[in-house]
């Protein structure tokens, strides 16, 4: 403790309420790191969450049970900062930043902030490249793209977690950082697990906060995930893919520490600057010019499947779509990706913008003539096809746990429409049809 008492002052606490401490400070900056020494010799890190004046709170990393008032606190001068270097490939990180895998010690490695502004517009390019995810859902209907910020509404209980990680491990980028907001143990092994034995593990870091760890924690993991996702996009030219769970229980993290600062109440309990804290963590997705990209997507779930909740209601206005997921299911009435006219056609197929509305005409034709059935109307021949073209739409591409290549995916989906319609009952573009149509007829045969 020597060399931090000769760098910073020392102060005594003033009051202590459940996590949070309060100190008499001045020369103290918003975000800094302090170091809190308990009367017993026990250490703990603490982070400043308000000032007002002279009075600094602080938020303790390992919580306020057992500190007395005589425990002193020293400020370090500076942020919260992450260690980055091409070290922690592999590695897992807790919400501290402390490594929890068990690897070589990275103490010698650089540090950067964990935080800071969001991108330069000048340094940013307009999205122009598809993450082919192999979800025939999120490829064929509402394309990831580049540097897109994009959220996975649901309501708990859903696979998202599958869907994330298997997003994870499919897509076509060259680093994957994941952030692990809130998750129980088994959740967090579940991710372990499966980058591993996908074999992306060595390209993947993981900050992981896991439901028993201190809140605190849970504020810093997007802001680590971000800041060494940023530095490999914009120094190491790489195309990074962001990963967030789940983003309502940091929303949640940040009303509980408001709470504890007796800062007034907005929108269910929420803080009033909730669409700011969570639209300067989104707005870190960017395309940049001449280097890499940094594209985010993030699990949101909606309490009691509400989507006016202030979380995925302020989500909603900063992200660019979502994927609305329920019954293991993504709904393509309920997705929406804005960017995807920027690649579709043109990272893909000349055929998908056409396939794409023609599937998606059909299956709301589908959903119209199940309704029929259920009320025992007569049903037409169209309608009948409509009904077996539904059957087939969930089961090869709406399932979460289907797997395809974009370019079979669309082939999939000529042989679909040759299975339940005429040629003529498609309209489509008639040179389209002659091109690819008698493809997979051809093919059918064959089999």
């Amino acid at each position: 403790m020597t060399a931090i008492q000769d760098l910073v002052r020392q102060t005594r606490l003033l009051e202590i309420v459940g996590d949070t401490i309060r100190v008499r400070a001045k020369g103290v900056a918003f975000g800094d790191i302090a170091v809190v020494e308990n009367v017993d010799g026990e250490i703990s890190t603490a982070r400043v969450v308000e000032l007002n004046r002279d009075m600094a709170s602080l938020q303790v990393f390992t919580g306020g049970k057992g500190l007395s008032t005589d425990a002193r606190v020293q400020f370090l001068g500076r942020p919260f900062e992450v260690t980055y270097s091409e070290n922690i490939l592999g590695r897992i990180f807790r919400g501290s930043g402390e490594p929890i895998d068990g690897g070589p010690d990275l103490t010698g490695d650089p540090r950067i902030k964990a935080g800071g502004p969001t991108v330069n517009p000048i340094m940013r390019i307009l999205a122009s490249k598809m993450i082919e995810t192999q979800v025939p859902m999120i490829d064929l209907f509402n394309c990831l793209v580049e540097s897109q910020k994009i959220p996975i509404f649901s309501i708990p209980g859903e696979p998202y977690n599958e869907l994330l990680a298997r997003i994870g491990f499919q897509a076509d980028a060259d680093i994957v950082v994941f952030g692990g907001l809130g998750l129980i143990f088994d959740d967090y092994h579940f991710f372990r697990t499966v980058f591993e034995e996908h074999g992306i593990f060595h390209r993947t870091v993981m900050f992981v906060n896991q439901a028993s760890d201190p809140i605190v924690e849970r504020l810093l993991v997007p802001d680590m995930a971000l800041a060494v996702a940023e530095r490999f996009a914009v120094e190491k030219n790489k195309r990074v893919l962001v990963l967030l769970t789940d983003m309502t229980a940091y929303a949640d993290a940040m009303k509980e520490i408001g709470i504890a600062l007796e800062r007034v109440p907005a929108t269910r309990g929420y803080l009033g600057d909730l669409y700011t804290q969570l639209a300067r963590r989104y707005e870190k997705a960017c395309d940049f010019k001449g280097a890499g990209s940094v594209t985010i997507l993030a699990a949101t779930t909606m309490p009691g499947n509400d989507i006016t909740h202030p979380v995925p209601d302020n989500t909603g206005y900063i992200t660019e779509g979502q994927f609305y997921l329920h019954d293991d299911m993504i709904d393509p009435f309920g997705s929406l990706s804005r960017l995807k006219q920027r690649v579709i056609g043109k990272a893909t197929r000349e055929d998908h913008g056409q396939v794409m509305n023609t599937m998606i005409r059909f299956y709301a034709n589908a959903q119209e003539a199940e309704k029929k059935q259920a009320m025992a109307f007569e049903l037409s021949p169209f309608d009948r096809s409509c009904l077996k073209f539904g059957r087939l739409f969930r089961d090869r591409f709406m399932d979460i746990r289907v797997s395809i290549p974009v370019i079979e995916a669309l082939d999939l989906c000529w042989k679909t429409l040759a299975e339940c319609f005429e040629p003529q009952e498609l309209m489509m573009k008639q040179e389209l049809v002659d091109k690819y149509l008698p493809k997979v007829q051809a093919g059918a045969i064959q089999g």
